[in-house]
């Protein structure tokens, strides 16, 4: 009996399809040949990577923990008072600022009438002092992570010399207080290893063939002949047609690798700067939500910048000594554990807070102006309407 001739698949890596056979006349059409399920693991195995002393932790495709930074040979310098800051005060505005930001937050809204801010009669304006702390932890963090690229020729260092430690490597670090980061390949942890994805055969089975170097045509699915009866013209009626993607070859270069086979495989040492911020703000009395308040700035009364910063001293609110004593003893121990403290830096703004009563026809209103940029709020504005949008 007369056999079927079928398309030759991808049986092995590097293994080009030569091409279709010749198919006898009145042959049934093709079918697929049968696959080698020889696709390489997604992810390099850990016995890819050497043990490296001072790196046992480093894992590959994701950043290890972050490692603690030595111990100082001398002791650290210790944070020292700040100034003294004498004047706490916050001037007050005038009825002409308080009413100008009225007129601009009315204006603002489409459906605000301007006539409480034409007509209405200002009877009293209180001013609140409202401080916000503020405290700046600037630090240095250091993980390491296995890494790999195609292997071109580049230079192997791996046993020649011990690698230095991830924290004995230099880096310039960025202006204070300023997020940053940077890669740092690791000397001497370099060598070369086979491609696991591929084998180290420089290709791997294309995806959309399976392998096979074929698929099933479009045209007649798969039938080789059209609903007319007649050889389909697309297959030349083999049912199947060479896939695209790969050429007819049943595999594609190596993602990985980039075809090159091996890999050159190092440590990557991730060096990031972060800078932490956390502020507290005093609760007043006037009546405005504090969460308003963080969105205006104050007049800057305190700085205070050096390695370790000592809690403010001195200051008349007592509830910001005592969050400048929590915030900078939180600080301090959340991040010498994992990280390198570089600069510490607080600061306290006085945010001016006005508390506006008028009068318009006859009933009694409020509104506040607060913060360097006189913004305002009035829940009970009281001439509002509807608005409708066409």
């Amino acid at each position: 009996m007369e056999s079927t001739p079928i398309l030759s698949g991808y049986g092995s890596y590097g293994t080009a399809n030569p091409g279709y056979a010749p198919i006898a006349e009145g042959n049934p059409a093709m079918f697929a040949p049968p696959v080698c399920d020889s696709h390489g693991p997604s992810a390099p195995p850990a016995s890819m990577f050497d043990t490296v002393p001072g790196y046992e932790g480093t894992v590959a495709g994701c950043e290890g923990g972050y490692l603690p930074p030595p111990m100082p040979s001398c002791p650290a310098p210790q944070p020292q008072p700040g100034p003294a800051q004498s004047n706490w005060n916050i001037p007050s505005i005038t009825e002409d600022t308080a009413r100008e930001a009225f007129s601009q937050y009315a204006s603002s809204k489409c459906c605000y009438s301007s006539a409480p801010v034409k007509d209405g009669v200002i009877t009293n304006m209180e001013a609140y002092n409202t401080y916000r702390y503020r405290l700046e932890t600037f630090n240095e963090s250091r993980t390491t992570e296995w890494s790999q690229q195609p292997y071109n020729g580049q230079p192997v260092d791996a046993y020649t010399q011990s690698p230095p430690g991830p924290w004995d490597i230099p880096a310039k670090a960025p202006i204070f207080f300023q997020d940053d980061k940077q890669v740092i390949k690791v000397p001497n942890t370099s060598s070369v290893k086979n491609c696991h994805s591929c084998l180290g055969m420089g290709r791997t089975p294309c995806k959309e063939c399976a392998g096979g170097g074929n698929k099933i045509c479009w045209v007649c699915n798969g039938a080789g002949n059209r609903s007319s009866g007649d050889r389909c013209h697309h297959c030349q009626g083999r049912g199947r047609v060479n896939c695209s993607h790969c050429h007819g070859q049943g595999s594609r270069e190596c993602e990985t690798c980039k075809g090159k086979r091996q890999l050159l495989v190092f440590i990557n040492l991730k060096v990031i700067w972060t800078n932490n911020l956390d502020d507290y703000i005093v609760e007043q009395s006037s009546g405005l939500h504090v969460v308003n308040l963080s969105k205006v700035s104050g007049q800057e009364m305190f700085r205070d910048a050096q390695y370790m910063v000592y809690p403010v001293m001195g200051f008349p609110d007592p509830n910001v000594v005592r969050a400048a004593e929590r915030l900078v003893r939180e600080h301090q121990a959340r991040f010498s554990q994992t990280s390198r403290i570089l600069q510490q830096r607080q600061t306290i703004e006085l945010i001016p807070v006005t508390k506006v009563t008028y009068k318009w026809k006859g009933d009694s209103h409020i509104y506040f102006v607060y913060g360097n940029e006189f913004k305002v709020s009035a829940d009970n504005y009281p001439a509002t309407c509807c608005c409708t949008v066409m």
